[in-house]
């Protein structure tokens, strides 16, 4: 094992570190200011002081009003909260109408089995969007899907495996057309914003969205916070009960230490924009290294519709879990999909939607940097990736014919 002094983590888009100013940010909170936000006394009112400055920093950042800025436990319970929200909001108006989403079909699992999950429940029906061998939804299918007793779409602003990145803007204006000339409810519009927050513009008003998803250890903040815009006027209703907590829609005793990380690191995104360029520019060395030397590689998706720190590569003939497994044991840390399913045998849900065959996505390596990651590491990856590949390739690491047959290729859409 290489020295841990010499570790080289290439997994941001699995979780990022948290940043020096942010936890000196949130010790306070831990040690000295740590009222609860919900009682009157000063130590309260100290703890909710700080809940609502990081507000408003959420705020400034998605301009919107602090009001429309709901604190959660991270991601997933934010986009649980928009989906199932929205939805049981709908059946307590419309008890006899069952809703209907449209959703791509290449969501964080969070946002599909929040969907199966309501499906089952007999209180939603969904179209699931496909999207091309880049990962991009076509406008022209979802603007088909849609339906008198369509209520919501939700479709991801950055995708987490391969980094598409998706026309949300273009999503926005076209549900903003179509609301006005309905005669049913208005369709909102959801986006899962977690991978997008370093990188794009997610000014919530020139998005058109009415709901958007983020998280906090994506963007060098804590683990185990997130937040949930929600724009004045949606209807939605909360789905866990108790307090009156984050406007009534979200009981809980608040994660003060962590609300004030994930407000400071919101507020530093816009001083790291210069290192998005760097980090671009080691993403493609890294993408161009890795094609160039390394027989049979493919990039899954576009580097011109990709976000700039991801790049997923098709190593073909070397199974991924062995390769990740070979560059761990040289101290370099990458992932076969999202983490949230890295233990799982079933193929990539995104890449065979993008039309890889379940060997294939088996075949792939996600590389994800960070504003960490130097030249170096780079060359180091491009140093110790040909062999290993090499080696497994040659040793029956790779896949065989029939242990390709036999994979499956469902992606659980």
């Amino acid at each position: 094992m290489t020295d841990s002094k010499l570790k080289i983590y290439l997994d941001f888009a699995a979780t990022t570190p948290v940043d020096g100013d942010v936890f000196e940010k949130m010790k306070p909170y831990f040690l000295e200011k740590y009222g609860n936000p919900a009682s009157i006394h000063s130590f309260g009112q100290e703890a909710q002081s700080a809940v609502e400055s990081a507000r408003n920093c959420v705020a400034d950042f998605l301009n919107c009003s602090a009001g429309e800025v709901i604190f959660t436990s991270g991601a997933t319970e934010s986009n649980n909260l928009a989906i199932k929200g929205v939805v049981k909001a709908h059946f307590l108006r419309f008890p006899n109408q069952k809703s209907h989403l449209i959703v791509s079909c290449i969501e964080h699992h969070c946002i599909l089995d929040s969907c199966k999950s309501l499906e089952r429940d007999g209180l939603a029906e969904v179209t699931y969007l496909s999207v091309d061998k880049n990962g991009l939804i076509k406008l022209d299918e979802l603007d088909s899907a849609i339906k008198e007793n369509t209520i919501l779409a939700s479709v991801m602003y950055a995708n987490n495996e391969v980094g598409a990145i998706q026309p949300i803007k273009q999503i926005g204006d076209m549900l903003k057309d179509l609301n006005i000339k309905r005669q049913s409810s208005k369709i909102l519009l959801h986006t899962d914003a977690t991978q997008a927050i370093n990188y794009l513009n997610c000014d919530v008003i020139g998005l058109g969205v009415d709901l958007l998803s983020l998280s906090g250890h994506k963007i060098y903040g804590p683990k185990g916070v997130g937040a949930l815009f929600i724009k004045k006027g949606a209807n939605i209703t909360r789905m866990q009960d108790g307090g009156g907590q984050e406007y009534n829609l979200r009981a809980g005793t608040l994660n003060v230490p962590g609300i004030v990380g994930l407000g400071e690191a919101i507020t530093q995104i816009k001083s790291q924009e210069s290192k998005i360029k760097i980090i671009e520019k080691l993403r493609n060395k890294l993408v161009n290294g890795v094609l160039d030397a390394i027989p049979d590689s493919f990039l899954n998706g576009s580097l011109n519709s990709n976000l700039p720190h991801i790049a997923n590569i098709m190593l073909s003939g070397a199974e991924g879990e062995a390769v990740l497994i070979a560059l761990d044991l040289e101290g370099i840390a990458v992932s076969t999909a999202s983490a949230c399913a890295s233990r799982s045998l079933k193929p990539s849900h995104v890449l065979t939607a993008m039309g890889l065959a379940g060997f294939e996505a088996h075949c792939s390596i996600r590389f994800s940097l960070g504003k960490q990651t130097t030249e170096a590491e780079i060359d180091k990856v491009l140093m110790v990736l040909p062999p290993i590949v090499e080696k497994i390739r040659k040793i029956g690491g790779a896949i065989s014919k029939k242990e390709q047959q036999r994979l499956p290729d469902d992606f659980g859409c």
